[in-house]
């Protein structure tokens, strides 16, 4: 809210600068770093164990739903005055803030030997390598994504392959959140109970043959449909992944799980963005989204050899899991 409010006064005042939007901008993705992992974490502990697949559904209803409204919300606002989205934007995280003062208050699971924070965030890492399961499950969306950012093509897209200029445009980034907030909707009131990991692993696998039916369009409502199954395909997908990375880890290690669970989306997001500019430079806009759909639909198959477990996973329900052997060894007598 800080950073919003921050933005809000310097737009009014006409002070805007790139230092002042770099320094902000790092700002933001720091609180996100906390923010992400405590949220995950928490939602276990407030939220029945055989609802949290549902719970989880709605928390995306709510993501994708603010995806397709708040560009639109936030144009009408910058038409208005350049510095009210900003403020409108401290108003809902207000309101958000007022409505996490609501959470019962949760005690932290204690931390084995009170050990170092970097020694922590290395046994975070250190478990999810030896749990081959959320290994799979965690790197299966990341290399996904990573070969599949389709969407930062999008403006070359709109201007030059489908030609349907700015307006056009507007509606090419909405569609994948369409699809994914329909998705979620169907979740959020008809769970998944069988074959969740077999599901995901088609999911991904549907991800990218949208993307690559998208590269080849040059019909404006081909290319609609196919970025509205690609969003459906990913919201199936990331439910089905943070569903059981919740309910497969631990309460003493969940923070830290989801800490490299979120660390992964971002490199995924962000990274996958460059790696689709960069084979645009190469291939063409065409051939590197294509390229992308093709190397998504072959991480699908290749997880399914290397990480077995993930097809084996028929249900959310946890298996018993056991801490690595070095973080059993720091637990107090």
């Amino acid at each position: 809210m800080t950073i919003a409010l921050s933005l809000g006064f310097a737009t009014y005042a006409q002070a805007l600068s790139l230092p002042l939007l770099f320094g902000l901008a790092a700002l933001h993705g720091t609180a996100r770093v906390f923010l992400g992992p405590s949220t995950a974490a928490i939602a276990p502990n407030i939220v029945p164990q055989e609802s949290l697949p549902r719970a989880i559904a709605m928390s995306s209803i709510a993501w994708q739903s603010a995806s397709v409204a708040g560009p639109a919300l936030g144009g009408f606002l910058y038409a208005a005055h350049p510095s009210l989205a900003y403020w409108a934007a401290a108003g809902f995280l207000l309101v958000s803030i007022l409505a996490l003062t609501q959470v019962r208050p949760v005690m932290p699971p204690p931390i084995a030997g009170n050990s170092h924070p970097i020694r922590q965030m290395a046994d975070g890492l250190a478990y999810v390598r030896t749990q081959r399961f959320l290994l799979g499950a965690v790197t299966l969306d990341l290399f996904a994504v990573l070969l599949g950012g389709a969407t930062a093509l999008l403006p070359v897209y709109a201007r030059d392959i489908l030609q349907v200029g700015p307006e056009g445009l507007g509606w090419l980034r909405a569609a994948p959140a369409f699809g994914a907030a329909v998705v979620a909707l169907w979740f959020a009131f008809r769970p998944l109970h069988h074959n969740v990991g077999v599901k995901m692993l088609w999911a991904v696998a549907g991800f990218g043959v949208a993307t690559i039916i998208f590269g080849r369009s040059t019909a404006m409502p081909l290319s609609m449909a196919a970025l509205i199954a690609l969003g459906g395909f990913d919201m199936l997908s990331v439910y089905v992944r943070s569903s059981l990375v919740q309910l497969h880890t631990p309460d003493t290690m969940r923070g830290r799980v989801s800490a490299v669970s979120g660390l992964a989306i971002s490199a995924s997001n962000e990274l996958g963005e460059l790696e689709s500019g960069l084979l645009a430079a190469l291939l063409g806009p065409v051939g590197a989204v294509v390229a992308g759909g093709a190397g998504a639909v072959a991480v699908a198959g290749i997880w399914a050899y290397w990480f077995p477990e993930i097809r084996r996973a028929r249900t959310f329900d946890p298996p018993e899991t056991a801490l690595p052997e070095a973080v059993m060894q720091e637990k107090p007598a």
